[in-house]
């Protein structure tokens, strides 16, 4: 697992996550537009690298025939999954600031399953949409900002 802190803007740090050209100049609007193009199969790949373990990317966040597709054809994947990948990233990164780097410790709450979310667990969560990873999002900040989570 490596979390990328290269960049000081969120979305340098999640392109470099996605494994994006030029992911420390990224700001949110290029990111954005990348997001809306779609991502090459290889930022599944890139993020499956830098989360190591902590995440199955193909299989889990983007079903393995519909990676194996674009991979082989060389085309981008869907804008949907797309967003997948970006929400999960944006959690990753959010949860690994939070624990001030520790990706153990970030990749353990992410995992274990949560009272304020419903029993589930933060990834579980964040994976299965943008409303889950908002969910996850908005706990953080809640921490954040000093109230019990």
């Amino acid at each position: 697992m490596t979390h990328v802190t290269s960049s000081a803007t969120q979305s340098g740090r999640i392109a470099a996550l996605l494994g994006l050209k030029n992911a420390a100049k990224m700001d949110d609007v290029a990111l954005a537009d990348k997001i809306a193009e779609g991502l090459e199969a290889q930022a599944a790949i890139a993020m499956e690298a830098a989360l190591g373990p902590t995440i199955n990317v193909v299989g889990h966040i983007i079903p393995e025939a519909t990676f194996k597709r674009a991979y082989k054809a060389r085309k981008p994947l869907s804008r949907e999954m797309s967003d997948r990948l970006y929400e999960v990233g944006r959690v990753w990164d959010l949860v690994c600031r939070s624990y001030d780097g520790d990706e153990n410790a970030a990749a353990a709450f992410l995992s274990r399953s949560h009272p304020f979310l419903g029993g589930r667990a933060p990834l579980e969560l964040a994976c299965r949409s943008s409303a889950g990873a908002d969910a996850v999002v908005n706990l953080m900040h809640r921490a954040e900002a000093g109230f019990s989570v």
